[in-house]
């Protein structure tokens, strides 16, 4: 495939899974029932999914399928097949479930693409922000909404020292981990400015290329809680990875400025944060 090609499929990709992002976001946005139960749930009783999440996702697919019927799915809430083109749709139809359960507004709908293994698009729909976050491999990270005053490329904040950073993460559902989790935040809290739980991932990733963290790391995440936002933030001159010299995995997802970025994954090694 030329560079050409690439680029086109690349930008269709992106076309796609934007107008993908944007309907489930609407669907999610303004169908969300005022007795909004929970459906199933996943690793523990308090990991949960609601019919909102399965109907977002079931939007997500069809359209895409519709789109392009060759292409490979990887979805939170089941869709899985392997494809025939090369594509495959890494789909987190709500991330931040138990934040939309409580009506609180920190979801998002994340959608990226991948040919053959590697991420090259990637859309983060923040609804209740009026936010669209996207990015395509080697152009940059964008956003769109009314505090951006329309489209504006994003760029991380400038590095401070580790002590002066503001850092982002989540806890993982299942009660052992969460447990050695919350020990490692105890630790890390007076070594860093602050820190923050979101409760969304991807809205993280997020607003870590938006300027407003200076880092974020996470255990536990699955392929479709990181992939968009994974690709948005580096775009925006994040550095990611996982352990030493790995890329972000389920064991540790590290996301950051350059300079923050070593300090705080050699600290998370030291502290043992992916594992109990």
């Amino acid at each position: 495939m030329t560079d050409l090609h690439q680029t086109e499929l690349h930008r269709e990709l992106l076309e796609i899974a934007g107008e993908a992002a944007r309907r489930a976001g609407e669907l999610l946005r303004d169908g969300r029932p005022d007795d909004l139960e929970v459906a199933a749930t996943k690793s523990s009783p308090i990991d949960v999914v609601t019919e909102m999440d399965i109907a977002a996702e079931k939007l997500i697919v069809d359209l895409i399928a519709a789109r392009r019927p060759g292409d490979g799915f990887l979805g939170e809430e089941g869709a899985s097949s392997a494809g025939t083109s090369g594509v495959r749709w890494i789909v987190d139809p709500l991330d931040g479930t138990v934040n939309y359960l409580y009506g609180l507004p920190s979801w998002s709908v994340s959608i990226a693409a991948e040919v053959d293994g590697a991420t090259v698009a990637g859309v983060v729909e923040i609804p209740m922000r009026g936010e669209t976050f996207r990015a395509v491999t080697g152009g940059g990270a964008w956003v769109t909404g009314p505090s951006w005053q329309g489209e504006r490329r994003l760029s991380v904040r400038p590095s401070p020292p580790l002590d002066q950073a503001l850092i982002a993460t989540g806890f993982n559902y299942v009660t052992t981990v969460r447990a050695h989790q919350a020990e490692v935040a105890r630790e890390l809290l007076p070594l860093v400015r602050d820190i923050r739980r979101g409760g969304s991932a991807a809205v993280d990733l997020c607003d870590l290329a938006a300027g407003r963290l200076d880092g974020y790391y996470e255990r536990g995440l699955h392929p479709w809680d990181r992939a968009a936002g994974d690709l948005i933030a580096r775009e925006a001159g994040a550095v990611t990875g996982g352990r030493a010299g790995e890329r972000p995995s389920d064991d540790l997802t590290v996301a950051a400025t350059q300079g923050v970025f070593r300090p705080l994954q050699e600290l998370l090694e030291r502290l043992g944060a992916w594992h109990d």
